[in-house]
């Protein structure tokens, strides 16, 4: 089981991660990238690179072909697969075993039992395991599953066997609906895996979702790390993780462990896996499924354990016993991790594509920040929208939620919106401060929070950007004589600022110093730092988690701005146009979708605004388009 060089078969900040723990014990390290990645960090940091096809994943990150190749090429006898994209797949592990390379993971056996929802459901009982009440069996005609539905009761879950990521999963609150939503799970199912075999499980009220970390070696010995709350989430995807949780005690802690161990032992596990649990409000906890993988949030488990859990994956895959026992494992302090993602939460959480104009992750006591991002990057529509991982550790919960908070406002990212305001609102909500967020929180809780709104841009913001157009020339600079009037837009608004020399008419904002990235002004008598950058003709500043665009429009004619009404259907993203509905001369209302296209994995309807006949159409389905484009034309009814 010795070997030198592992290719890392991913992106982004799992490669990254992957890297830094490699590299430190002493092996080489391959990046592969796609054509969009090629400046990408991790390509930067490995010690070699290959590109391994187009964009689409499918060509490149999902080819199993161009993966070995490319250790071919290179001499790389192992390969990581970090998660997400091959990291499950049982073709892949044995794919790479027949070619002679190492897999850094569990058996393929393993991958291909937990990879079942059904099976693996099934091994659970076999071993012991507390499992939710439902139907998990081969028998997967309408009449046993309606019948079988019925039995259970509602509320319902129904789940797709293969997959996860919350498609193909539906509940069910009205007996009417069973019917309907076993077809509609059914479908997505066999549209997202290729697989539409389903389960049927009691709904758990307001549970929470708390996973076990266990470590398996290939001399047998199997152990826990305790336990992560990942509780806070939307449509089944993690918004926040934390260790420990603040649920669980010690005699929980040590149930829920067994019961995990127990399930790794089951399917003969090696290497680093997750077993999911949901937690009842009455401490009774039932097996959702089991992730063979490293999971995102594995930094809160090495930040309150001091382990680095990577650095575990290559020891056992070279045939090393587990660095600890389970009596030398120790939970210290409290970590709490957010996902920095690139959508934005005020408008249906719409992911988000453009260039990253500055980026500067928060540092300082007790704060780590994954991520694969540099300054100039293009985040495009071919993968997950997430960019990056802010993470806080703390002698106590509260300590390492101020820290995060913190760490969440200081983060500069310019150029695109993301979801800081979004993470920040979460962490000092008072429901979460306390410990009691369940999987309901979001949709219930949060639900009304400012934060699902679009912020209006601060006055104060309005007036620096006006002072900096003045400092910053090129195009920005016009007579300082007298009061000038600055007109300024950012998205939709437009506003007039007037200036008069170094200060702002009506408002106590001065502009005191001002560097390359950071500016020092003075607001209503309270100085402080903004950062700040400017690309083409947009101006960026930020201010905590908000930040605003501005271009200048003191020179440009009236009305040159397309809002709201505009009749211009233009691209949110980069993306696939999937369908259009639009037909020119086609009379349309305010509201009606007149074309859907695909980015980041979401699918997204563009819809009239405003009443109207359609003019002109400029995209046709299986068209890449760029984010702005305009897709169709209405020309307004008066």
């Amino acid at each position: 089981m010795s070997f030198e060089k592992i290719l890392i078969a991913n992106r982004g900040e799992i490669a990254c991660r992957v890297i830094a723990s490699a590299r430190a014990l002493g092996y080489r390290t391959v990046a592969v990238y796609s054509q969009a990645d090629a400046l990408a960090r991790h390509v930067q940091l490995a010690d070699e690179a290959v590109c391994i096809g187009a964009p689409p994943s499918a060509r490149s990150y999902l080819n199993i072909d161009a993966l070995l190749d490319a250790c071919r090429r290179t001499g790389a006898d192992a390969v990581h697969p970090g998660y997400g994209f091959l990291s499950e797949n049982a073709d892949f592990a044995e794919a790479c075993a027949g070619a002679g390379v190492l897999f850094i993971g569990p058996p393929a056996a393993a991958i291909r039992l937990m990879g079942s929802k059904r099976l693996s459901k099934i091994a659970m009982q076999d071993a012991g395991v507390p499992c939710v009440p439902g139907y998990q069996g081969e028998d997967q005609s309408d009449d046993t599953l309606i019948r079988e539905a019925r039995r259970i009761g509602l509320p319902l879950m129904i789940k797709a066997s293969a997959g996860g990521g919350g498609r193909g999963m539906r509940v069910v609150d009205d007996a009417d609906q069973i019917a309907a939503q076993l077809k509609s799970a059914r479908q997505e199912a066999k549209s997202s895996f290729g697989n539409d075999e389903l389960i049927l499980e009691r709904a758990v009220t307001r549970p929470r979702h708390v996973e076990i970390q266990v470590f398996g070696d290939t001399l047998g010995n199997v152990i826990h790390l305790g336990e992560r709350d990942c509780s806070v989430q939307r449509r089944h995807q993690k918004v926040v993780e934390e260790a420990p949780s603040p649920a669980v005690d010690e005699a929980l802690r040590a149930r829920m462990g067994e019961a995990a161990v127990n399930a790794a032992r089951a399917c003969h596990y090696v290497g680093a896996g997750t077993v999911e649990f949901l937690l009842g409000e009455d401490g009774e906890f039932f097996f959702l499924e089991m992730n063979t993988r490293l999971q995102v949030e594995h930094p809160v488990t090495e930040l309150v354990t001091g382990q680095d859990l990577v650095a575990w994956q290559l020891k056992v895959a070279a045939g090393e016993p587990l660095p600890l026992t389970q009596e030398q494992v120790a939970l210290t302090g409290h970590a709490i991790e957010v996902r920095l993602y690139a959508e934005d939460p005020a408008r249906g959480y719409l992911p988000q594509t453009g260039p990253v104009l500055d980026w500067r992750p928060a540092s300082g006591a007790g704060v780590r920040v994954d991520h694969g991002l540099v300054a100039g990057a293009e985040i495009g529509s071919h993968y997950d929208p997430m960019l990056a991982k802010i993470i806080a550790f703390g002698d106590s919960r509260d300590e390492a939620r101020r820290r995060l908070i913190r760490a969440v406002e200081d983060t500069v990212l310019l150029g695109l919106d993301d979801n800081r305001r979004f993470l920040a609102a979460i962490l000092r909500h008072p429901e979460f401060a306390a410990g009691r967020a369940t999987t309901a929180f979001i949709g219930s809780e949060f639900a009304g929070s400012p934060a699902l709104a679009e912020a209006p841009v601060a006055d104060h913001l309005w007036a620096l950007a006006a002072l900096l157009q003045r400092h910053a020339g090129d195009g920005w600079h016009s007579s300082a004589l007298g009061t000038q009037p600055v007109v300024l837009a950012s998205g939709d608004q437009e506003r007039t600022v007037h200036l008069q020399g170094q200060r702002v008419e009506d408002l106590d904002v001065r502009l005191l110093a001002c560097d390359q990235d950071t500016l020092v002004a003075e607001v209503n008598g309270v100085r402080r730092r903004y950062p700040w950058c400017r690309r083409g003709d947009t101006l960026w500043l930020q201010d905590g988690d908000h930040r605003a665009g501005f271009q200048a429009r003191t020179h440009r004619a009236p009305n040159a701005l397309n809002g709201a009404g505009s009749g211009l259907l233009r691209a949110p993203m980069d993306g696939a146009v999937i369908e259009v509905l639009a037909r020119v001369g086609q009379s349309v209302v305010r509201g009606d979708t007149l074309a859907v296209i695909e980015a980041m994995k979401m699918e997204h309807a563009l819809k009239a605004d405003c009443d109207g006949q359609v003019d002109a159409v400029n995209a046709a389905a299986g068209d890449q388009v760029k984010r702005q484009q305009i897709l169709v034309t209405i020309a307004a009814r008066e």
